[in-house]
């Protein structure tokens, strides 16, 4: 059975995105089968994936609104062995027409139960809030991966998600773990960044990830070019940095 693993951070601009993308880029290098669900409307996994979103007649919104097929609604990428089911703005209004949706929570689960055994990996890139979509995404998620950016608000935000996380865990999904926390636009250079290191990992221990993504040009470059980091540039620190953390995710999940 395929795992599905969530990218929530409810605080914006700590790379969720560019993880997920990345992250899934690198699962597909390693010979995984991935599936990003970009559950976004900014809609940036999909063009950082080099979906043109103005083509796209099936997306994530008309799956959840309009009971469309899921199957309908993925489209393959460059990368061999990934695909993707694209976001739309109107994903933005779609929170408020699932208000009346009886089992609103569990939409996105069920959505994704028929094409759960066809992928090794689902990755569902959440948006920066902690609204009724992502708490679809936590729910029908195994795990969720929690990129923290190294700066001084970003402990800040962490708590109230991990409470989310909580009620999520009680209410609705008791299996959802915290695959863990991963230190984004690191820059060792910094005193401030190894504080935030040193700290996350004095309360979160076991749970962050040994991987660590730097700050890096081709990783900021490559969402213009619709690639991820490893086709762009698989040399660059960016591109060695989430395979490392591929390669992390895919050792913990064997035991």
């Amino acid at each position: 059975m395929g795992k599905i693993i969530a990218l929530a951070n409810q605080k914006g601009g700590v790379g969720k995105t560019t993880t997920t993308i990345n992250l899934a880029a690198s699962l597909a290098t390693l010979e995984k089968s991935v599936l990003v669900i970009d559950a976004d409307p900014q809609a940036n996994a999909s063009s950082g994936l080099g979906v043109d979103i103005k083509e796209v007649d099936c997306s994530l919104y008309e799956c959840i609104i309009d009971h469309a097929d899921i199957k309908d609604a993925i489209y393959t990428t460059d990368i061999e062995g990934l695909d993707i089911v694209p976001s739309h703005i109107d994903l933005v209004g779609a929170e408020i027409e699932m208000l009346k949706l009886s089992g609103r929570e569990k939409v996105m689960s069920n959505l994704l139960a028929p094409i759960r055994d066809e992928y090794d990996y689902i990755l569902i890139d959440c948006s920066p809030s902690l609204g009724l979509i992502t708490v679809n995404a936590l729910t029908a998620a195994d795990s969720v991966v929690i990129p923290v950016q190294c700066e001084y608000f970003a402990l800040e935000g962490i708590s109230k998600l991990l409470n989310t996380i909580k009620i999520i865990k009680s209410k609705l999904n008791p299996k959802l773990e915290i695959e863990g926390f991963l230190l984004t636009m690191y820059d060792s250079r910094l005193r401030l960044a190894r504080q935030i290191y040193d700290e996350v990992k004095r309360h979160f221990q076991e749970l962050v990830f040994k991987a660590v993504i730097q700050r890096n040009v081709k990783l900021s470059e490559s969402p213009s070019h619709g690639l991820p980091v490893i086709l762009y540039d698989a040399d660059s620190t960016g591109a060695k940095n989430h395979l490392n953390l591929a390669k992390e995710i895919i050792e913990k999940n064997k035991n």
